[in-house]
């Protein structure tokens, strides 16, 4: 081989090296951390159509009175083996009447590091009639209301209610969502094990109670998400994790809005990188 081939070889493969180098660079490896990656997780509304949105915190109507950062479109997302898991417990419902209505799911972490920001600004309280009336601004850290975590960032937590198809309207839970008290804690006023109405309001310091009837509203939640492998949670009726949930420790960070089909992008990555 003379000196001239043996240079075009050289410089020929250095081209490819640079090549492929760029490619990996660019489009056929993830550009992007682990916890900015949404290609697990799903419209939640892809797979359970029924389900009802009412995303609570893209709009102002919240404990805090704004959009929350994060939420760039009023859409709810779970982690795919979460929705599959939430179309069962909606076509249980379904049978009684009843659809699934959301109020928030996959929330990124910018999202919850804004709920910290306004705790620790104590004299904010706009909406502290709506929310928390019976609790003063300072405690919420120290009762664990505001978290500087949250299982909402892992993609697997939702809160919901049940929409009653019948009456057109939602069902009567005893009280909303995101109401900062023991009011709305599973155990008050009976016992969510056996489902018990006791009428034991000894918890509120003002002597709120919630009737037979909205109690077993409740547990009607409840009880079809514990059958589809959800967890409930001591401090909210409307709060559950799936039990075996697949990024126990990835708290993510990507914002809320629809995800769009992860196929085209790889067809386009394999069309830049055959260059």
């Amino acid at each position: 081989m003379n000196t001239r081939n043996q240079w075009k070889i050289a410089t020929f493969l250095i081209v490819c090296s640079l090549l492929a180098t760029a490619c990996k660079k660019s489009h056929c490896k993830h550009e992007i951390s682990p916890q900015a990656d949404n290609s697990q997780f799903v419209n939640l509304t892809d797979v359970v159509p029924d389900a009802i949105l009412e995303i609570r915190y893209f709009s102002t109507y919240n404990f805090v009175g704004q959009r929350i950062d994060g939420y760039e479109e009023p859409t709810a997302l779970l982690t795919r083996v979460a929705a599959d898991s939430l179309k069962a417990v909606s076509d249980d419902l379904m049978l009684l009447g009843y659809r699934l209505k959301i109020y928030d799911a996959y929330r990124p972490q910018k999202g919850v590091d804004h709920f910290v920001r306004w705790a620790a600004d104590v004299p904010d309280t706009i909406m502290k009639p709506y929310f928390y009336p019976d609790l003063d601004k300072s405690v919420l850290f120290e009762q664990d209301y505001i978290c500087e975590k949250s299982g909402h960032t892992r993609g697997s937590t939702l809160d919901l209610t049940l929409f009653d198809m019948t009456k057109e309207k939602e069902l009567d839970m005893g009280g909303t969502f995101d109401w900062f008290g023991p009011e709305s804690h599973p155990d008050f006023c009976g016992n969510p094990v056996t489902g018990e109405y006791t009428g034991d309001n000894s918890k509120s310091s003002t002597g709120r109670s919630i009737t037979p009837e909205q109690f077993k509203n409740r547990m009607i939640l409840r009880q079809a998400m514990i059958r589809h492998g959800f967890k409930p949670y001591e401090s909210e009726w409307w709060h559950f994790v799936l039990r075996d949930e697949p990024f126990p420790n990835t708290y993510f960070t990507f914002p809320v809005k629809k995800i769009k089909h992860h196929s085209h992008r790889k067809n386009r990555c394999k069309k830049q990188c055959k260059k």
